[in-house]
């Protein structure tokens, strides 16, 4: 066609097309952003970091104590029964018989059998402390093979043997031990106006923690020293876990078959299973509280972005006026706010693991900080980071150029 033809059409010029930012840019320049107002996001991220922090921290310290307490009971076992004396048919306070060891021993599964029997003694530090003051000791006659059926330990000395169970000897539980002030085994204590010396000191008893608190002798020497009548007041059984809920079932029956009523049959594992039940509840509370303190901090970054709005409506109207899109803003402001509930949430994580592995530590237990509590406390703070953003993001998107520039 002739260039000089009438007719001829104009060329059309290229259709212009705003340009995009990379991601990188869009980091970058979101962290420009954070670092001119270092202050606010110091104080704003915090708020994000308490909550993650108290969330990571309560998650990991709830595992850390479940943990310990799966390893104790794993330690201690889980197939020990105790059996107690109840009232009878009148009410009035039955006793287990004499043979009530050796009946529970005939059952087929049970692996071992003990017991231990209140015995009507006093127990002082001196003849010179008065008699009414016993320190809340009491005295309790124990078989020779106590320890062995309760995985418990001696801490000083020796237990009761067959050589010394008739002697006026005793082993003191824990407590007890601290409470009269005996602090070696060679002291001696008064029982029923008697010097009985100490030849042991056990260690905590953690699945009958009522020893910790009384002073044991052997059966003949309760019965020869301090009037014991040699029924005992609690046996403890051990069976194969398999076989536990129907050795249970039989128990009070073989112990007492005339009045299988009065008898009481526990697991003493059941106590320790229930405070883990227990500190799930309050773990479920303590995350509740945590989820507040992260909303509040949520709160505190979108009031940190709004101000950021208002501060920059120049800056949003001079990039509007030289070809930034509604949608270039949105992002810009969006990724500030990532980023600020981003460092927040790292922060936060790192001083709630801190947190843990300093008071597990401290405890003895093992610390265990899951991994799912780590990344799913980041990302809430990314979902609150969107949430807080995104109306101060599509604020700024909606601002006019014009408006925006003559705003000082």
């Amino acid at each position: 066609m002739n260039a000089r033809d009438p007719h001829a059409r104009a060329p059309r010029s290229p259709r212009l097309r705003p340009a995009r930012l990379a991601p990188a840019d869009v980091l970058r320049l979101g962290a420009v952003g954070l670092r001119a107002r270092r202050a606010r996001v110091v104080l704003s991220a915090l708020g994000i970091a308490i909550g993650i922090a108290t969330m990571v921290a309560v998650v990991g310290l709830s595992h850390s104590s479940r943990a310990d307490l799966m390893a104790r009971l794993d330690r201690l076992g889980t197939n020990l029964l105790t059996v107690e004396a109840g009232k009878d048919a009148e009410g009035n306070e039955a006793k287990l018989p004499k043979s009530a060891v050796a009946m529970v021993e005939r059952i087929g599964p049970v692996q071992h059998a003990t017991a231990t029997g209140d015995v009507p003694a006093q127990v002082r530090r001196s003849d010179v402390v008065p008699k009414e003051r016993t320190a809340g000791v009491s005295v309790q006659a124990a078989r020779t093979d106590l320890l062995t059926a309760l995985n418990a330990e001696v801490a000083q000395g020796t237990w009761l043997t067959a050589a010394n169970e008739r002697l006026p000897v005793t082993v003191l539980g824990s407590i007890a031990a601290r409470r009269l002030g005996v602090t070696a085994p060679g002291e001696k204590v008064v029982m029923n106006d008697e010097y009985v010396v100490v030849v042991g000191v056990l260690e905590p008893v953690e699945l009958v923690p009522v020893l910790d608190r009384v002073a044991l002798v052997g059966f003949p020497a309760a019965e020869e020293y301090l009037g014991f009548d040699g029924h005992p007041s609690m046996l403890f059984e051990r069976s194969p876990d398999a076989t536990v809920e129907d050795v249970r079932t039989v128990l009070p029956r073989t112990v007492n078959p005339g009045d299988a009523g009065s008898v009481k049959v526990s697991r003493p594992s059941d106590a320790l299973a229930a405070k883990a039940a227990t500190d799930e509840g309050l773990t479920a509370l303590m995350l509740g509280l945590g989820a507040v303190a992260l909303l509040v901090g949520g709160v505190g970054v979108a009031n940190t972005m709004v101000i950021s709005v208002l501060e920059r409506r120049a800056e949003i109207g001079l990039r509007r006026a030289i070809g930034a899109t509604r949608g270039a803003i949105r992002v810009q402001f969006l990724t500030e706010s990532l980023l600020l509930s981003a460092i927040g949430g790292a922060g936060g994580a790192v001083l709630g693991a801190a947190a843990t592995f300093g008071f597990a530590l401290a405890q003895g237990w093992t610390p265990v900080v899951p991994v799912w509590s780590l990344a799913g406390g980041f990302a809430a703070t990314l979902v609150i980071g969107v949430l807080a953003g995104l109306y101060p993001a599509v604020r700024a998107s909606r601002l006019r150029p014009a408006v925006a520039l003559s705003a000082t």
